[in-house]
């Protein structure tokens, strides 16, 4: 199980795409690239995603880009660095390398609106 989460046009919900594709990896990734702002995380990493609020990793939704950024970030600050090779091992590491990938995509497109699932 994992959350797919991406940046949608606030007008027409269309998922947005990038000027290059990206190659961050998630739990599902595309060869060559992802060309929409789109991440897949595992639901492993939802203990650590607690302090964003009740609803997770889902607080984003709804959020801009550009809103979204702190929220990650301060999420992202109380985490430890212990990435493990094993994408699936829920450590803070891990979880944490996922928020990174998201603050990146926000960076990118800070005028789209999260959603997933």
């Amino acid at each position: 199980m994992s959350y797919d989460i991406y940046l949608k046009d606030p007008v027409t919900q269309e998922r947005l795409l990038l000027d290059s594709p990206h190659h961050m990896r998630g739990g599902t990734y595309q060869i060559g690239g992802c060309p929409e702002a789109h991440l897949n995380v595992t639901y492993n990493y939802y203990p650590h995603f607690k302090s964003l609020g009740e609803k997770g990793i889902r607080t984003i939704y709804g959020l801009t880009g550009a809103q979204s950024i702190a929220v990650l970030r301060a999420c992202a600050d109380k985490l430890g660095d212990d990435v493990d090779d094993d994408y699936w091992k829920p450590t803070e590491g891990n979880a944490k390398k996922a928020l990174l990938q998201l603050i990146a995509l926000a960076e990118m497109r800070p005028d789209g609106v999260w959603d997933g699932d």
